[in-house]
């Protein structure tokens, strides 16, 4: 919205939108044209060749409508926006309308910490209420049933008490100290599994380096298939597989009735195929 000076100085601006048409007709085209070129209503371009400023809005919005359609005529835009005689974009001045007191700000500071302090005792206390209790309960001693605690003598008076008749009493005996009974069972060693030796005509597999099996038992069965770590052993007796293939053979060692054996001829490409016969020797695969 403009005010009554604002509209006076537009109402006193002539010759700029004349000029605009007669650029436009020299230049043959259309309002409709022009509008489409400049992206805006063709009713804005007729009130700029009209010069009915007070339809446009405020004069930031009626200088670059101006500036925009001077550019598209090739039309001077200083000398147009000087004929418009509109008035300079000037920043809104910015006063400020509230103001609070320091004294204010630090107690409404203040009251907020405070505020939080109460909500957060109110939500602790009673927590920490609740679980006083664990924290100040202590174990009670624990004995395995399998274990005889040795007794705990009391220690004596340093002033022994004197009887009626004159004689010392008789030390009191000994006093245990009361144990509860735990139900955990006491670990004992666990026996060195039985080495059991592998026949002399096995097949032994000795794992250099990393390597994928795939071992087949006599019935067709998987007896492994996985990735074998580097220093692991397999051993298999004479019928228990039938045909192996080694991934990475070159990092596997093959041993039979305690020789190594060659694996150059089962090999391709760094994997090994071969068939194990019923008394452990190794044969090529048989297709």
């Amino acid at each position: 919205m403009t005010d009554d000076h604002t509209v006076s100085a537009f109402e006193a601006a002539a010759g700029c939108g004349e000029r605009l048409a007669q650029a436009r007709q020299a230049a043959g085209l259309t309002i409709d044209e022009v509008a489409k070129r400049l992206h805006m209503p063709a009713q804005v371009v007729r009130h700029l060749e009209q010069e009915q400023w007070q339809q446009l809005g405020a004069p930031v919005f009626v200088r670059g409508q101006l500036r925009s359609y001077a550019r598209l005529l090739g039309v001077d835009v200083g000398q147009v926006l000087e004929q418009a005689a509109l008035q300079p974009v000037v920043p809104p001045t910015l006063v400020s309308h509230t103001h609070t007191p320091r004294a204010r700000r630090l107690a409404e500071s203040l009251g907020r910490r405070l505020l939080y302090v109460g909500i957060t005792a109110v939500l602790a206390v009673p927590v920490w209420f609740a679980t006083r209790g664990h924290f100040l309960d202590t174990p009670p001693s624990t004995a395995s049933l399998d274990v005889i605690p040795a007794t705990v003598a009391v220690a004596p008076s340093r002033e022994p008490s004197v009887a009626a008749d004159g004689k010392a009493p008789a030390p009191a005996a000994p006093t245990a100290t009361p144990y509860v009974a735990s139900l955990t069972p006491v670990p004992r060693p666990a026996a060195a599994p039985a080495v059991t030796p592998a026949p002399s005509n096995a097949l032994n597999l000795q794992f250099k380096g990393d390597s994928w099996v795939n071992i087949t038992a006599p019935d067709g069965s998987t007896v492994e298939k996985a990735v074998v770590k580097a220093g692991q052993v397999r051993s298999f007796a004479p019928g228990q597989v039938s045909r192996v293939t080694l991934g990475n053979a070159t990092a596997v060692e093959v041993q039979h009735n305690g020789g190594i054996v060659d694996l150059q001829p089962f090999q391709r490409a760094n994997v090994a195929r071969f068939t194990v016969s019923s008394d452990g020797s190794v044969v090529p695969v048989s297709n």
